[in-house]
């Protein structure tokens, strides 16, 4: 068992890697809350490494998930804590599992935007995300106390373009391929890299470059 204190969402979490999140990794099977965790934590380092910790924040998905993390009125009010308490401009990457299957949602609250990238494409009819989403950037308005000006659109716009996986397991690996292109590229505009329907999908070798970034990472740490 390997065990990680790290702070990738702002404060320290401890978060274990067992025997069964390696076999999952080396054999390509599906991702778990903590694997994902170590990929972050990953990538965490990355950004202080560009001095861009500044610029992006990580959401911790224990926090927001559908089971144990309180009502969906709680899950909002605590991301509008979140981004208040965060830095100016601060974008937020928030990777959610529907119930057996991993998203990422990436809020700007100052920007009052939110774009959702699904690597299956499901519809959310019926699903409570994009209510809790919406509703946390109008919470951090009033945490602000910001008087409300014109009506805007819907802060929730899914990215048609995001590369789409072509079988039933490798979700966790396109979040965190997502995660990985949003920090590697400074600049980057999610709607003009992936607003619009491209029929893009990620290559062996490139799924296989998260896989050993991961293991690179987890490597680092002491068995216990």
């Amino acid at each position: 068992m390997l065990s990680d204190e790290a702070d990738p969402f702002g404060h320290p979490k401890k978060a274990y890697i067992c025997r069964a999140d390696v076999y999952s990794i080396a054999h390509k099977k599906e991702v778990s809350n903590s694997a994902l965790f170590f990929y972050m934590s990953y990538l965490n380092k990355v950004l202080k490494q560009k001095k861009m910790e500044d610029m992006i924040r990580f959401v911790d998905s224990d926090k927001v998930s559908a089971i144990g993390s309180g009502t969906p009125t709680a899950r909002s009010r605590d991301l509008s804590v979140m981004y208040k308490n965060g830095k100016p401009g601060q974008i937020y990457l928030i990777p959610y599992n529907t119930g057996q299957h991993w998203t990422l949602t990436i809020v700007n609250p100052e920007l009052e935007t939110a774009r959702y990238m699904d690597p299956l494409k499901r519809r959310l009819d019926g699903s409570e995300w994009p209510a809790i989403v919406t509703n946390s950037i109008k919470m951090y308005r009033g945490l602000l106390r910001k008087q409300p000006g014109k009506k805007k659109a819907s802060p929730w716009k899914p990215l048609l373009g995001a590369p789409i996986q072509k079988d039933d397991v490798s979700c966790g690996y396109y979040v965190m391929r997502y995660m990985k292109e949003i920090v590697e590229d400074n600049n980057i505009d999610l709607d003009k890299k992936w607003g619009t329907r491209a029929g893009l999908t990620y290559t062996a070798e490139e799924i296989d470059e998260i896989r050993g970034e991961w293991a690179e990472h987890v490597l680092q740490f002491p068995d216990q």
